[in-house]
This record gives structure tokens, C-alpha cells and sequence, in this order.
């Protein structure tokens, strides 16, 4: 009984006392008082908030970064449940973005949100400023997109991480982190090898993985495979979005690869830490 007492006071004191020291002590004994700091001061834009964007945001919630900005134009549907975290059957209909931002500050009602429901196109990618961004994450799933992200990235020397292809996946533990001109295996990665060598990118860091494509044992719609698609698209093939195939999905894969990126957004965060407010003065 007396240990339930004494748990109970220091929780209370954790909440009440200092409540954002408490919350991320436990990352704060791996990291140092100066990477929480550096956290707490970086603003994260993660475009793209499915499988694997909605697991970024909630790893770097619960890291301690201190201001988001979410873009995505989608509403979480029913095939998004088995997935993506921000799924639920209470969300079904609702934008992605709310939902998400929603989730973060229930995790720390100290971050900053900002939401933008839409999708980043080359068309408005000049409306997002990315010299005010700490770290861009591409999570978005169309190559078109991916590319200007690489892009205006590399115009404003923002880092930049990038999801390759996490459909048609079953083994978590086959995702690799690397500059995206060491990749293998991956047809997503090999589109945008030949895409961002014509564009004069000479560095990408991505995730990606090594697992070769499963062929799904059922299909839905008449397009073609994850990577043919990706590919057409970075030809100029002006398809129907509906028209491609649609790959398959767990919940153990996508999941994994968001980790990842949230991992390394904070471990390149933290080891910058004091570059920020340095710049700043």
C-alpha cells in the first residue's frame, strides 16, 4: 500500500511539477539536456500522414519535438484500419491532419500544429517555406511529389529524409537507412535514382527496403505493380490515379519504416543540438 502511495505522489509531482522534464525524462537520460532542448526548439513538416508518416509523427511526439506541420489531403477511410495509426472507427471520415494533430497534443499540449489539407504538389510547393523547417519528412506516395520535395529541399538546404516503398512488404526487419544512390532492390528507389541524377540531386537520405516485392495473392483494380506505377508516373504517364494497382499492406511493415525516419529526424536533431538557437542570435 505504501508503495502505491509513493508511486502516486511521484506521479503527481511529475505532473504538476515539472511536467515536460518528466514526461520526456526517461529520453532525456539517452540524449542530454541540450538534445531535448534542440527537440523542443525544431519544427518537423511531415508530408504525408498514412502508414508510415502518422508512426513519424507519433515517434517524434513522444521524443519531445516542439512544432509540427502536417500535410496531407486525405480522410482516414475504412482500409486505412489496419495500418495506420491514426485509424480508428471513431476517426473513419475524418481529415488525417485533425486527427493527427489531435493525437500529438494529447501526447505533449505544448507542441505547435499547424495542418494544411492538401496534397504537395509542384504547383504550390513555393507556398510551404521550407527555410523555417528543422527537418522535412517525405512520406507522400506518388514520385511526382517526392520530387519536388527533393527538390525544394535541396533549394533551401532543409534535410530531408524520404520514405521508399512500403507496399507489397512483409519483412520489417529488411528496411535499410542510405543515401538513396546506394539503394537495391527497391523499384520505387530505382525510379527515383534516374529521376534526381537528371534533376542534378547528388544525395538523398532515405529509407528503403531490400525485401523484393510481394506479388499480392489477390488484386484490386486493372493497373499495374507498386514500382511499374511509380515508374510510369515519373515517365509523364498522366494515368488515373484509380487505374493503378493498389498494394497491399500490414500493420508490422509501414509501421517500422516511420520509426525509422522518426529515429533518424532525432538522432540528426540531437546531434546538432545548440546549432539552432547559435543561428538564431
Amino acid at each position: 500500500m505504501a508503495g502505491v502511495l509513493l508511486a502516486h505522489s511521484i506521479n503527481r509531482k511529475d505532473r504538476d511539477g515539472k511536467k515536460m522534464t518528466g514526461q520526456f525524462a526517461r529520453t532525456q537520460l539517452l540524449l542530454g539536456k541540450a538534445a531535448m532542448e534542440r527537440l523542443r526548439e525544431s519544427r518537423v513538416a511531415v508530408f504525408g500522414i498514412g502508414g508510415v508518416g502518422g508512426h513519424v509523427c507519433e515517434a517524434l511526439a513522444r521524443s519531445g519535438i516542439g512544432a509540427f506541420v502536417l500535410v496531407d489531403d486525405d480522410r482516414v477511410s475504412l482500409t486505412n484500419l489496419n495500418r495506420q495509426i491514426i485509424a480508428t472507427r471513431s476517426t473513419l471520415g475524418r481529415c488525417k491532419v485533425d486527427v493527427m494533430r489531435e493525437r500529438i497534443l494529447d501526447i505533449n499540449p505544448e507542441a505547435e500544429v499547424a495542418v494544411h489539407q492538401c496534397f504537395f504538389l509542384p504547383e504550390n510547393a513555393s507556398s510551404f517555406p521550407f527555410e523555417e523547417y528543422d527537418y522535412v519528412v517525405d512520406a507522400v506516395d506518388t514520385v511526382t511529389a517526392k520530387l519536388a520535395l527533393a527538390m525544394r529541399a535541396k533549394e533551401t538546404d532543409t534535410p530531408i529524409i524520404s520514405s521508399m516503398g512500403a507496399g507489397n512488404k512483409l519483412d520489417a526487419t529488411a528496411f535499410r537507412v542510405a543515401d538513396i544512390y546506394e539503394t537495391k532492390v527497391c523499384p520505387l528507389a530505382k525510379v527515383m535514382r534516374r529521376e534526381l541524377k537528371k534533376r542534378g540531386v547528388e544525395s538523398l537520405k532515405v529509407v528503403y527496403s531490400q525485401e523484393l516485392p510481394v506479388i499480392p495473392k489477390e488484386s484490386e483494380g486493372d493497373g499495374c505493380a507498386e514500382g511499374e506505377s511509380m515508374e510510369s508516373q515519373a515517365e509523364g504517364q498522366n494515368r488515373d490515379a484509380k487505374r493503378r494497382s493498389i498494394p497491399g499492406s500490414v500493420a508490422f511493415v509501414p509501421s517500422v519504416a516511420g520509426l525509422i525516419i522518426a529515429g533518424e529526424v532525432v538522432k540528426d536533431l540531437a546531434a546538432n543540438a545548440g546549432k539552432k538557437l547559435e543561428k538564431n542570435r
